[in-house]
């Protein structure tokens, strides 16, 4: 089997192995293939029967052109990238990884959280500039921090994501309450849905877990924001679509949310003129709360495992149909 990865790099810079994918055929790997050059994309797919895709798109046209193509598998749990319908209509599987970063995702959301509240990283850097050799005192703070105990997070989405979130929150003695499209019975007595608007109206921490869709595109607009209490901390571990980057930074300036803490952006990497970069109380991280090193091993173990299904004619995590 001649397979191609045509983005690599980024489930593996090099500290975790592709051996389990090498077993199973000749594989050429590129740590990096232009996301949207479909004259590239066609010539890295050569004769190639299955293709790994993390970001790089493959489209109706790449299809046409590589009619050897006979398996498609997205390096990530989203996979927008691929023309799933298409593909189906080749009889070429396309299959996801879901479900592999679920524990990452949450810690990685309550480190934005921590950060926000305790300030770790700004006291730390004035320890090591000297602030705290000077001080008269035996402590000090450079802002004010924020006891989590008693506060109430809502939870947008309630998916694995979400509940291990929520799960968290309950062991630091918050108040959670969640909002689901589809309703789902709440599975524990701490454990609280509401509507959208109530979910506004109460939380003074609100997480985002939801796919980005036409219908969920930039719902944390002005509109939105209004409705929310005062000096809300916004947490964004989805999708960065999901925000109006615009209306949250005017919303950071003008104090009306406390922070955000996001570790997406609407087009990444980020661009200069991205409006977060210069607003007030806004913590952002490089797309990396999927990124700790035993998340990526498992990542890849369910890659090639979907992959040894196909082999075996029985596949696992088909995303279209």
């Amino acid at each position: 089997m001649n397979i191609v990865v045509l983005d690599g790099y980024a489930l593996n810079p090099g500290d975790i192995s592709w051996q389990g994918l090498k077993a199973l055929g000749k594989v050429t790997i590129y740590d990096r293939t232009s996301y949207t050059d479909e004259e590239e994309i066609i010539e890295r797919i050569g004769t190639a029967q299955a293709v790994f895709t993390n970001k790089t798109q493959i489209t109706e046209t790449i299809l046409a052109a590589c009619p050897t193509v006979q398996y498609i598998g997205v390096l990530a749990t989203g996979y927008n990238v691929v023309d799933c319908e298409a593909a189906a209509k080749r009889n070429i599987p396309v299959t996801n990884v879901p479900s592999y970063g679920t524990d990452a995702v949450a810690q990685f959301t309550f480190a934005l959280l921590l950060e926000i509240v305790s300030q770790v990283g700004r006291h730390n850097q004035s320890v090591h500039e000297g602030d705290w050799q000077k001080s008269k005192d035996f402590t000090y703070w450079k802002s004010p921090l924020m006891e989590l105990s008693g506060k109430t997070i809502g939870l947008i989405g309630y998916g694995a994501i979400a509940h291990a979130v929520a799960e968290i929150a309950h062991a630091f003695q918050m108040n959670v309450i969640y909002y689901n499209h589809r309703p789902k019975q709440p599975q524990a007595a701490w454990l609280r849905q509401v509507s959208l608007d109530e979910l506004y109206q109460e939380a003074e921490i609100i997480s985002l877990h939801i796919p980005q869709m036409p219908e969920t595109e930039k719902m944390i607009n002005q509109a939105a924001i209004e409705k929310m209490k005062e000096q809300v901390i916004l947490l964004n571990t989805s999708r960065g679509g999901l925000i109006d980057e615009s209306a949250v930074a005017q919303a950071l300036d003008s104090g009306k949310l406390a922070a955000l803490g996001a570790d997406v952006v609407s087009k990444e990497p980020i661009e200069a003129d991205n409006p977060l970069l210069h607003a007030k109380n806004c913590y952002l991280t490089p797309h990396i709360a999927w990124a700790p090193v035993e998340t990526r091993e498992r990542l890849m173990q369910i890659a090639v495992a979907n992959f040894c299904s196909f082999l075996e004619g029985t596949i696992e995590n088909k995303v279209n149909g």
